[in-house]
């Protein structure tokens, strides 16, 4: 449990970066597409950095877990920027970006936290 709060803690400084620019982007400058993908991108990044320093303990070479983990990240990205796009196509989420951005946010948190313990530990649970 205490690695799932401490994962969550590091998520949180992640995703509001994330959450933040991407609404800056999508009100300002780009469609949500794009917004999502320059604003997630940001937010890996972030992540990788705190997970690697506070969260994971490394059991492989560092260059494996970058990889690794960068692969689930953007396998992250294209799979939010999908949800993205399909909940733009309702009228509710494409005039209310803020709870767009989210739900989809949340539903890839779960992705993300078991498939980037595998790439750190090896392991799932």
């Amino acid at each position: 449990m205490l690695l799932k709060v401490k994962y969550a803690s590091s998520s949180l400084i992640a995703t509001l970066t994330d959450y933040g620019l991407y609404l800056t982007l999508v009100n300002n400058v780009f469609n949500p597409v794009i917004s999502n993908i320059i604003s997630s991108g940001t937010g890996m990044i972030i992540n990788f950095a705190l997970q690697k320093k506070y969260i994971f303990q490394l059991n492989r070479r560092l260059i494996h877990a970058f990889l690794l983990s960068v692969g689930v990240s953007i396998g992250g990205i294209a799979l939010g920027t999908f949800f993205i796009y399909l909940l733009n196509l309702n009228t509710f989420f494409s005039e209310h970006q803020y709870i767009t951005k989210l739900l989809v946010t949340g539903v890839i948190f779960f992705y993300n936290f078991y498939l980037k313990r595998y790439s750190f530990e090896r392991r799932f649970l």
